[in-house]
């Protein structure tokens, strides 16, 4: 089957560092309009795609990122989403990695690029990587088989020379380019000189079914981390947290916790009322395998869920995604089981 390409891909433009200039009172860095950063990229006049603009106003830091905001990207894709080859998402890197995930979630059966990026420096300093970062994206998301199909049909996050799954990617590095990693998983593609895509990892849709986006997200979630010496009081409040429905719990190594029975009391009392506990390690590398260990065999026997090898933006944004649309705990605990974006590798 072949498929028509337009040539075009729809930059939208939602703030962060990529974009911003310096507060001439305050010496702080500010969201600034998309004109300020074209200014900065004369680069962008020589881009063969017809690259078109959304800006959201005013542009926004990311750590004002939220689930609304979300809604408001899946919106501005759906309804422009037979007009464009791709998509590719100005972002700031604090929250990129949660809002990636969120969008692998709310945009089921993608079938085009959502490429998020941005830049660590803004683009009118001098050594910015915004600008190889901006215009490998558009070409990522510009990219397509002979047969007219995009070579990339998820949500990925590029970053200094990687393409990344989204719901893979954490944020490792405030200071250096290289800001983002998915150590569970291969990167989609490389570039350098050329952009080398590994499609064997890249996930293919079903092109004779129709995207179908997603607004609703249910934010009742919190992430715990587990520390030696960790209380029980401060444990049994996270619980009773009022209309709490889901907790991220991040466990030590391959999903251990302390084998102390107050704290296997309070997790079971939990999981039988309904809370859905999904247990992610504190390794930033690593699966999470609760028969290895006593230890974590026993948070298996108090109802928590294996987070496996997902990373805990994508935790966060998929129990999110799920508590929108169902009110079942159990059947959130079945999809929290099994894959839906890629986002985890099920070991048989």
């Amino acid at each position: 089957m072949t498929y028509t390409n337009t040539n075009r891909v729809l930059l939208i433009y939602t703030g962060g560092t990529i974009g911003m200039g310096r507060n001439p009172k305050t010496d702080a860095l500010e969201p600034l309009d998309f004109n300020h950063l074209i200014e900065n990229l004369p680069e962008f006049k020589s881009i063969t795609t017809q690259v078109d603009v959304y800006q959201f106003t005013p542009p926004i830091d990311s750590s004002d990122m939220n689930p609304r905001l979300w809604a408001q990207i899946v919106r501005i894709i759906a309804d422009r989403y037979n007009k464009y080859d791709g998509f590719v998402i100005l972002h700031g890197t604090d929250t990129m990695a949660f809002t990636a995930s969120a969008l692998s979630y709310m945009l089921e059966n993608l079938t085009k690029p959502v490429i998020l990026t941005g830049s660590q420096l803004p683009i009118g300093q001098l050594r910015t990587d915004g600008k190889e970062n901006l215009i490998t994206s558009i070409e990522i998301a510009a990219a397509y088989h002979q047969n007219g199909t995009p070579i990339v049909p998820e949500v990925c996050i590029y970053f200094s020379g990687k393409l990344l799954r989204g719901n893979r990617s954490t944020k490792m590095n405030a200071d250096g380019f290289n800001a983002f990693d998915s150590f569970n998983y291969p990167h989609l593609a490389d570039a350098g000189v050329n952009i080398i895509y590994h499609e064997e990892y890249i996930l293919k849709p079903d092109y004779s079914k129709p995207m179908t986006p997603h607004y609703v997200m249910d934010p009742n979630v919190i992430v715990f981390t587990l520390f030696p010496g960790i209380k029980e009081n401060v444990v049994r409040h996270v619980l009773e947290v009022p209309e709490l429905r889901s907790i991220v719990m991040r466990t030590y190594g391959s999903g251990n916790a302390p084998q102390q029975p107050w704290l296997m009391h309070l997790l079971k009392q939990a999981t039988e009322r309904g809370i859905n506990i999904v247990n992610i390690s504190q390794c930033a590398e690593g699966t999470v395998e609760m028969a290895r260990y006593d230890n974590g065999y026993q948070l298996k026997n108090a109802g928590v869920i294996s987070g496996y090898d997902s990373t805990v933006e994508s935790t966060v944004a998929k129990l999110m995604h799920l508590q929108g649309h169902y009110t079942d705990y159990r059947i959130i605990r079945n999809y929290m089981n099994h894959p839906m974006r890629g986002e985890f590798t099920q070991k048989l």
